[in-house]
């Protein structure tokens, strides 16, 4: 992994926040990247990968070469497959984990003070349609919980080149806390109140991301990917404000900002994801990749959703129509292109 920015040009705290450790469940790439940018500032970090061997393999090797091969460890991050180890003296936990395994993972371990999800997912359950936040809360009974959200490559993140994101919270402190933590040289962070805005805005970028790579995968242009962004943008806002979020907060890092990037970049797993759909892999391999390709199941809760109440969601039944009915992805355009003409 080529350098960029070094360590030594990270700003320390200046506060005495370096003494408290944090816990970070979940080795995979966004959360290896979030620990090393706090553990860079001399924050004590505890790495919690489900795996023992990945632990031990991280431990030795002082990097995670499954994941982020190349970004070595600082000392103050510490690799463990103990979770009393990772969470006993964390003032947060920070929750890296896959949303199809939040919930069995976390009955599971010892109980955080507060928590943090940076899991871009939505749940489908019991008539409810569940953010990762919300699942946290069910699970553990903590109602400190924060998200962090923005359009943050974890590649490009653990490299340490700029980038921002926002924390939202309904415990101000607790907003001030994470961004005290992970704010340094090379990543910004923000503070919101809408947690709503903030968590549905990284989840459902990650449907219209598959969208973008179906177009690219189709080579259907820069036209017709550019109208799929920002009509999938409407969508979300559309949605998102009948769940209660702020309109704003998708004109923002975790809004328009996590879509431009989830949609574009190479780096991108939904994307890319979309790209080898339309030109033949299947749904199976897709969910037996090490790496998860979050949209593929936050489109199957959101058809839940629409099936139950019937909201309009065009670009997001498109999607669910193509990855799990096998339909034409040159049907579906069609479908979409010939729907009834109406003011923008």
């Amino acid at each position: 992994m080529p350098d960029s920015l070094t360590l030594a040009k990270l700003e320390p705290l200046r506060t005495e926040e370096n003494r408290y450790p944090i816990a970070v469940i979940g080795a995979g790439a966004w959360g290896t990247a979030l620990a090393l940018l706090a553990s860079s500032k001399g924050i004590p970090v505890y790495l919690w990968a489900r795996r023992p061997l990945h632990a031990r393999a991280m431990q030795e090797e002082r990097q995670n070469s499954e994941y982020l091969p190349g970004a070595l460890f600082p000392e103050s991050l510490h690799p463990t497959a103990d979770a009393e180890e990772a969470l006993q003296k964390a003032r947060f936990a920070v929750v890296a984990i896959p949303s199809r395994a939040m919930r069995e993972t976390l009955r599971l371990l010892p109980k955080a003070p507060a928590y943090v999800s940076v899991t871009k997912g939505l749940h489908f359950t019991d008539h409810h349609l569940l953010r990762m936040s919300q699942v946290v809360e069910e699970v553990t009974g903590v109602s400190r919980v924060a998200v962090l959200s923005g359009p943050n490559l974890a590649d490009e993140v653990a490299r340490f080149l700029p980038a921002a994101a926002v924390v939202a919270a309904r415990d101000p402190q607790l907003a001030r806390q994470v961004q005290q933590v992970f704010s340094g040289a090379s990543f910004r962070v923000y503070t919101s109140s809408d947690v709503v805005g903030v968590e549905l805005g990284g989840a459902l970028k990650n449907v219209i991301a598959l969208a973008a790579g179906m177009v690219d995968g189709l080579k259907l242009g820069d036209n017709a990917k550019a109208a799929l962004i920002t009509r999938g943008l409407r969508e979300i806002i559309k949605f998102g404000v009948a769940q209660g979020a702020s309109e704003a907060t998708f004109m923002g890092l975790s809004g328009l900002g996590d879509l431009i990037a989830t949609a574009s970049s190479p780096l991108s797993r939904n994307r890319s994801a979309g790209e080898r759909i339309v030109k033949g892999e299947s749904l199976a391999h897709l969910q037996a990749q090490k790496t998860v390709v979050e949209g593929i199941y936050t489109v199957k809760a959101l058809h839940a959703w629409d099936e139950e109440t019937g909201a309009d969601l065009p670009i997001t039944e498109a999607v669910y129509r193509v990855v799990y009915l096998g339909a034409d992805p040159l049907d579906e355009l069609s479908r979409l292109m010939g729907r009834e003409a109406k003011p923008e």
